[in-house]
């Protein structure tokens, strides 16, 4: 990034400071933390606060949002076009996608406002707490068209948003779910997973906070071919599937698949009943009991599902 380029940011965010990762890290001028959080790659744009989860993966997109004058975003379109600016490829495929613009922080305390108890309160009842808000950076949004719903980030393994989902904390809404228009192929999850381990595959988000340890959400009833792929190339050696019994076809689609990759598949029954229903500690009974999926098991299963 060329010295002009820089010096335009550092009129807009101050003074910013190299971090571990290459990444610049500036105050971030949306929720006013008193560190430095707001991280910019100067090398793709993309740019993330790790407090509010502000982010975007272009430069003006965040001039936009900070409603600088014209002249600096006519400025920067002329830098970034005299340095022939060609985004780094990553090993990760992410869609371009923001948090909505009235996302709250679910972490930064507001028990004066109602909004937050009711929003806090869903969660509470899902025995989610301050730990899970915190790891997965979840928030909720007062207004617009995500009010009156939680949101649930996903980030890829670079720490850039790939997914969120929104879920309504007042059942009274007609509308639980909203989903962002944007496609479901990439891993959900992705910055917390540890291909090393067992990987637990779930159906929605609640699901796998609910299990934890290197659990991956689906966002459906179908394996992404970006998980497929994924999967296969980190040379995972044991799945665990845990999805619903009106999914069971599907799952056993998605063992024979593995299973055919020389992995070893465990297909965990959950009685009719969703993780985050049963709990962390029950679940995890559930799969310490499991025994491993065989080929003839894999046949008999495969029979009764088209009796």
């Amino acid at each position: 990034m060329s010295y002009k380029l820089t010096s335009l940011i550092e009129s807009v965010l101050g003074k910013g400071r190299t971090t571990n990762k290459g990444n610049v890290a500036y105050y971030c001028p949306f929720c006013h933390h008193h560190k430095k959080k707001l991280e910019v790659n100067h090398n793709d744009q993309a740019w993330h606060c790790w407090t509010c989860n502000a982010a975007g993966r272009k430069l003006v997109t965040l001039f936009k949002k900070l409603k600088v004058d014209r002249s600096k975003i006519s400025e920067l379109f002329k830098l970034l076009d005299e340095t022939e600016y060609r985004p780094t490829k990553t090993t990760t495929e992410t869609p371009v996608i923001d948090l909505p613009v009235e996302f709250k922080p679910l972490w930064v305390l507001d028990a004066a406002n109602p909004e937050y108890r009711n929003a806090a309160a869903y969660l509470k009842r899902r025995n989610i707490g301050i730990a899970d808000i915190l790891k997965y950076r979840i928030g909720y949004c007062e207004t617009g068209k995500f009010g009156g719903k939680i949101i649930v980030p996903s980030y890829d393994a670079n720490g850039s948003l790939n997914y969120f989902v929104a879920r309504a904390y007042y059942e009274a809404d007609g509308q639980k779910y909203i989903n962002p228009p944007i496609s479901k192929d990439i891993i959900g999850f992705e910055l917390h997973v540890n291909w090393q381990l067992p990987i637990v595959l779930v159906e929605g988000v609640f699901d796998a906070i609910a299990i934890r340890r290197n659990a991956i959400p689906l966002f459906g009833k179908t394996i992404s071919n970006t998980l497929k792929r994924r999967i296969v190339e980190k040379k995972v050696n044991t799945i665990y599937i845990c999805l619903d019994q009106d999914a069971r076809k599907q799952a056993l689609e998605v063992a024979e698949y593995f299973m055919s990759n020389g992995i070893d598949v465990y297909f965990v029954d959950l009685n009719d009943k969703d993780p985050s229903d049963i709990g962390f500690q029950k679940m995890i009974s559930y799969i310490d009991d499991t025994s491993m999926l065989t080929e003839r098991r894999l046949m008999e299963e495969k029979i009764l599902c088209m009796l």
